[in-house]
């Protein structure tokens, strides 16, 4: 059964369009990585400066492959210096009722 991922992120307000740049540069590569079946870029309406991406994976160790892999080459890193909060993520299993 898939796996529906939530990444929450706080951009510092000056760096929101770096930010927004850098997603739509990674974010091929995070489709078409191994396990991806798509990823969503949303903000919330109240604060422009709260981004969330809804993503969903095949495997939750899927998407922990690919987390390690975005670490190992420096993203993370680059990603996170241009937040005001350390990002958030959720791993949300589907409950059949």
């Amino acid at each position: 059964m898939s796996v529906d991922v939530i990444l929450n992120v706080q951009v510092n307000p000056e760096n929101r369009e770096e930010l927004l740049s850098v997603f739509a540069a990674i974010l091929p590569d995070t489709r078409a990585y191994q396990g991806c079946q798509g990823v969503t870029v949303t903000t919330n309406e109240d604060d422009p400066h709260n981004i969330i991406l809804l993503e969903k994976w095949d495997h939750r160790s899927d998407h922990e492959s690919y987390m390690s892999w975005r670490t190992e080459r420096g993203d993370i890193d680059k990603l996170v210096a241009l937040l005001s909060a350390p990002p958030a993520i959720t791993y949300l299993e589907t409950i059949a009722i």
